[in-house]
C-alpha cells in the first residue's frame, strides 16, 4: 500500500494496527498530476486509497478530518494540515470531489460508517468526534452516523485553507469559513477539463459540418461554418462560464444564449456578414446561440449552487427550445438553398 499512498512517509501505530504517516508537501509530481487532471488527463484514476491516515504524529486525542479519495481533495487537506497532528480518515468515493460525491452518495452516510469500521477507529482515538467539510453536508446524515457508530459530525469549513484556523479555534467556524464562493477564477479552473470532454462530440460534429457545406456551398463557407461552430461551443464552454454573473437571468441556458447572440454578433460584424444573405444571417442567429446555451446550461454540473430538481427543470425547458432553433435554422438555410 505504501507505494501507492501519495507523501508517504513511514507506518505509525494506531490502535491495535497502524498507519501510514503522510507529508503535508507537495512535490512536483503532486503538482503535475493536479494539473493533468484538470485537462482530463487520468482524471478517472486520480485517487488515493481510501483509509485512515496519519498527518504528523497523532494520539489518541487528535482530531479526525474526513475527506475524499480524490487525490486533488486529498492533497489540499495535508498541505493545510501540514505540521498539524491529525488523523485523516479518507473515503471510498472513486475518485470523486467531496461536493459532487455528496450528491452522488459515495461520500455518505453508509461510507462513512463503514469506514469507521474497516479503520478500527473507536480503537485509535479516545473521542467520538469527526470533523467533515460543510460541502459533504448534502450526503452524510449526522445523527444516523452517531447512532450507527457512535461518531459525532461536525461540519467545519467550506475550504481546506481554513481548517488549521478552525482547529486554533477549537473547532469553531467564522462565517467567512462557512461563506461559499464562486469566483472568477473557481470557474476559471474549471474550464479546461470542460473543453476537453467537449472536444470529443465537438470535433467529429465540426468536421461534418465542414463536409457537408463543402458539397453545398464551397470550401469559403465551409471554413466560415465549422469555426463559427467551433467559437460557439468555445463561448458557452468557456466565455458562459466566466461571465456567469454578468450575464442576465438566473438561467444558465438563457445566460448562454445571450452570450452566444453576443459571439455571433460579433462574427457577422467581423467576418464580412453583410455578404452572408439573409437566411445564412437568420440562420446563425438561431444556431449559434442554441449552440452556446446547451454548453454554458452544461456547466451547471460545475457549480455549487443549482439543485438537482432545478437542473432537470431548465433542462426541461431549455432542450426543446435548443433543439427548435437548430431545426429552424436548418430549415431556414435548406430553404434559402433550394430558392436560389
Amino acid at each position: 500500500m505504501s507505494e501507492k499512498v501519495p507523501g508517504f512517509v513511514r507506518w505509525i501505530p494506531a490502535g491495535a494496527g497502524r498507519a501510514p504517516q503522510v507529508s503535508g508537501s507537495l512535490t512536483l509530481a503532486d503538482h503535475l498530476g493536479a494539473c493533468f487532471a484538470r485537462w482530463g488527463i487520468n482524471r478517472m484514476t486520480f485517487m488515493v486509497p481510501p483509509g485512515l491516515y496519519a498527518i504528523g504524529a497523532p494520539d489518541s486525542e487528535a482530531p479526525v478530518v474526513v475527506t475524499a479519495n480524490y487525490k486533488m481533495s486529498y492533497d489540499l487537506v495535508r498541505r493545510a494540515l501540514c505540521g498539524r497532528n491529525v488523523w485523516l480518515l479518507v473515503l471510498e468515493t472513486y475518485g470523486i470531489n467531496v461536493w459532487c460525491a455528496a450528491g452522488k452518495g459515495t461520500f455518505g452516510t453508509g461510507e462513512l460508517v463503514h469506514r469507521i469500521e474497516k479503520s478500527g477507529l473507536d480503537r485509535v482515538v479516545g473521542h467520538r468526534r469527526l470533523i467533515l467539510p460543510i460541502l459533504g453536508a448534502a450526503g452524510v446524515s449526522a445523527h444516523r452516523v452517531k447512532q450507527r457508530s457512535g461518531f459525532d459530525v461536525t461540519y467545519a469549513t467550506m475550504r481546506a485553507a481554513d481548517l488549521p484556523a478552525y482547529l486554533d479555534r477549537g473547532g469553531s467556524s467564522t462565517p467567512a469559513m462557512r461563506e461559499l464562493r464562486f469566483n472568477w477564477y473557481d470557474r476559471l479552473v474549471l474550464i479546461p477539463v470542460e473543453l476537453v470532454l467537449a472536444a470529443k462530440p465537438v470535433l467529429p460534429a465540426a468536421a461534418l459540418i465542414y463536409l457537408v457545406t463543402t458539397l453545398v456551398w464551397g470550401a469559403d463557407a465551409a471554413a466560415t461554418a465549422a469555426l463559427a461552430f467551433l467559437g460557439a461551443v468555445c463561448t458557452g464552454v468557456a466565455i458562459g462560464p466566466l461571465l456567469l454573473p454578468l450575464l442576465p437571468t438566473r438561467s444558465f441556458a438563457v445566460k448562454g444564449a445571450f452570450a452566444g447572440a453576443l459571439y455571433c454578433a460579433l462574427l457577422y460584424a467581423l467576418a464580412g456578414g453583410v455578404s452572408w444573405g439573409g437566411a445564412a444571417t437568420l440562420a446563425a442567429f438561431l444556431a449559434l446561440p442554441a449552440v452556446s446555451s446547451f454548453y454554458t446550461l452544461n456547466f451547471t454540473g460545475c457549480t455549487t449552487y443549482t439543485s438537482k430538481s432545478g437542473v432537470k427543470k431548465e433542462m426541461r425547458l431549455g432542450l426543446p427550445v435548443m433543439a427548435g432553433a437548430l431545426g429552424g435554422a436548418l430549415f431556414i438555410v435548406m430553404a434559402g438553398r433550394l430558392l436560389v
